[in-house]
């Protein structure tokens, strides 16, 4: 029997994302750290994470996301807790279930996979076969723990990207394939500005044939989601969803400057819609306010 998140896209239907947990914990007075943001936070202050998962499903998510995007050997090795790997996953999941259970809801729950390199730098990253082994030992990690889907967030590349969505495939879980981009003269191209300027058209014809259950345009800069969500409609005839960020990312810190308001959240999200996405909701910068206005909204 198909789950209700399943059964809400296979029908056509509308899910609730949860909004940004790095930068909701940031700004309920969680330290970020310089190595792993937001990674350490289970492990230092899980009671927080919890409540930011509740906050979340009381705001009328219908999916919320493990504070794992951080959480992989080559981030938590980078900050002295490569020891906590597997602690910081299982308990990643276990707080986000008890928040499901403590509010008696029925949300799917994400296990989120980045390849985000070590330290946010893109030389550090490990030889391929290390760096696949990493991947495949949060994903399994992630699916033993008991999360329903892989949430791939920030697939901005052609190089590390596949070897994560590879690891996580492997799991036979759903597999929701999470790009995300920036407009530079005109062009799409990957979110960071470290590295080469790999264009979203690139990095879709490479990920998209390999299988996802549903496409995310995540942690996105809203003016270049309507552009993104031509690309992928063109490549993907399955589900879509948005999540965009708002502010800026000044390491280890999320600067809240210009953040959208949740009611213009809402509303271009229901242009979003229109155009045929089935997931909305909000990255870095948004918080439970605005997934409150996008329930309404839908």
């Amino acid at each position: 029997m198909s789950a209700p998140w399943q059964t809400t896209l296979a029908a056509g239907g509308v899910l609730v994302i949860d909004g940004g947990m790095g930068t909701e914990l940031q700004r309920l007075g969680v330290p970020m750290d310089e190595v792993v943001w937001s990674g350490a936070a289970v492990l230092s202050h899980p009671d927080v994470v919890r409540t930011v998962h509740e906050d979340y499903i009381r705001a009328g998510a219908d999916v919320i996301i493990t504070n794992t995007f951080g959480s992989t050997r080559q981030m938590l090795g980078g900050a002295g807790l490569g020891a906590q790997v597997e602690q910081a996953h299982r308990l990643a999941v276990a707080l986000a279930q008890e928040a499901r259970a403590a509010t008696n809801s029925r949300v799917a729950i994400a296990g989120s996979l980045s390849p985000t390199p070590p330290g946010f730098d893109r030389q550090a990253y490990p030889p391929p076969e290390e760096e696949l082994a990493v991947y495949r030992e949060s994903a399994h990690l992630l699916a033993d723990s008991g999360v329903d889907l892989i949430a791939l967030e920030m697939l901005e590349d052609t190089v590390h990207a596949p070897l994560a969505m590879r690891a996580a495939l492997e799991t036979g879980l759903p597999v929701w394939l999470g790009v995300s981009c920036r407009r530079v003269d005109g062009r799409l191209v990957r979110f960071s500005e470290r590295g080469p300027e790999v264009p979203l058209a690139d990095i879709l014809d490479l990920l998209v044939p390999l299988g996802p259950d549903l496409v995310n345009i995540m942690h996105t800069e809203i003016d270049a989601v309507s552009e993104a969500l031509v690309m992928v409609r063109q490549r993907w005839p399955g589900p879509i969803g948005v999540y965009p960020e708002s502010g800026y990312f000044a390491q280890p810190n999320w600067n809240f400057v210009d953040v959208i308001s949740p009611d213009d959240l809402a509303r271009e999200a229901q242009g979003w819609i229109n155009d045929g996405a089935q997931l909305v909701g909000g990255c870095c910068g948004t918080g439970p306010e605005h997934i409150r206005a996008l329930r309404a909204g839908c």
